[in-house]
């Protein structure tokens, strides 16, 4: 089963329309979206605009490949469960974020070979029939490591943050 989502903060016709052709295209039976306030409609893929976070991690779950937006929690969630993905980033420049910060997002995912990017449409469609070549992602863990806790810990009791010369604003306006 292949889980399609956009998050639920805006639309992203460009991906669930893109996934909606290939699957019509393939006769995929086995795909289902979470398409937020998209105004597009899908014809050959289930779908629904929201889903709750139970559901969501259910869907996830079973699925073989997610394809998402380069959205922090369904990245996250996906390689926390060990799933294969596909991250579209919206682009500002096609009016689909105010900047591009899910192209920087998903530059930094990439360059850990944590996640296989498209950035257009045809690009997508290859990489969704390339299926059998993707490997299965290496689960990541729900919580940072110990070591990485005690050094934060360490770092903050020995004072060395200094929040007057960091650059920080500390004043409440």
């Amino acid at each position: 089963m292949i889980f399609v989502t956009v998050g639920t903060q805006g639309h992203f016709d460009r991906l669930i329309r893109t996934v909606d052709v290939w699957a019509g295209l393939r006769g995929r039976t086995d795909v289902f979206a979470q398409t937020g306030p998209s105004k597009y409609r899908p014809i050959h893929i289930g779908h629904k605009p929201f889903i709750g976070p139970v559901e969501f991690r259910k869907q996830v779950e079973k699925a073989s490949l997610v394809v998402a937006h380069a959205g922090m929690g369904s990245i996250i969630t996906a390689l926390e469960l060990g799933k294969r993905i596909i991250v579209m980033p919206r682009r500002a420049d096609l009016g689909e974020q105010r900047n591009d910060h899910q192209m920087a997002t998903a530059k930094r995912f990439a360059e850990q070979s944590r996640i296989v990017v498209a950035v257009g449409e045809q690009e997508l469609l290859e990489l969704l029939d390339q299926l059998g070549m993707h490997r299965d992602a290496e689960r990541i863990a729900v919580q940072a490591s110990p070591h990485l806790i005690t050094t934060i810990r360490t770092f903050i009791k020995s004072g060395n943050v200094d929040l007057e010369n960091s650059g920080v604003s500390t004043s409440v306006e």
